[in-house]
């Protein structure tokens, strides 16, 4: 018998009041001259950058892929983004969520945690076959593994 041992991810709920609360208390620990553990992006940069997954749900300022960049994204993408396994250190990113100019740190933040809390509310069954701009239709597990690996990456990025 094989000596593999089989890695088990485990997401925590953004849906999740405690979970969610965790994340926040995470986002209030870093200040805006948090460094980062690898990566080019500064701390506010970060919180501009996680800002994005939110925004392409909640706001329309980012167009929606279409054709076949909209198949590439489903076909190569999407399970890479939705399922448990945890990001590698300075992953590849879509151009919407590159952040290169100057942002103001408590208003990247601010604007996260809203995201956060909002996202929390509106629960798991707000979210259960809700249409992604990116990936079409994704189960409640999907969303949450998206929000949560994103977060968890980014803010383990800084040290938090």
């Amino acid at each position: 018998m094989s000596d593999l041992k089989q890695t088990i991810y485990k997401m925590k709920s953004v849906f999740n009041k405690v979970d969610s609360q965790e994340i926040i208390d995470r986002i209030n620990k870093l200040t805006p001259s948090t460094q980062a553990v690898w990566g080019k992006m500064n701390v506010a940069q970060m919180l501009a950058h996680c800002n994005v997954t939110y925004e392409f749900i909640y706001d329309t300022k980012h167009e929606a892929p279409k054709g076949f960049t909209k198949l590439m994204l489903k076909l190569f993408v999407k399970n890479i983004v939705v399922n448990e396994k945890p990001y590698g250190k300075s992953s590849r990113t879509a151009p919407a969520f590159i952040i290169v100019d100057e942002r103001v740190f408590e208003t990247e933040k601010k604007r996260l945690i809203d995201h956060i809390t909002k996202t929390q509310e509106l629960g798991e069954k707000y979210f259960d076959g809700k249409e992604s701009i990116s990936f079409g239709p994704l189960k409640m597990q999907e969303w949450n593994n998206m929000f949560y690996k994103h977060l968890n990456h980014h803010l383990s990025q800084f040290g938090v």
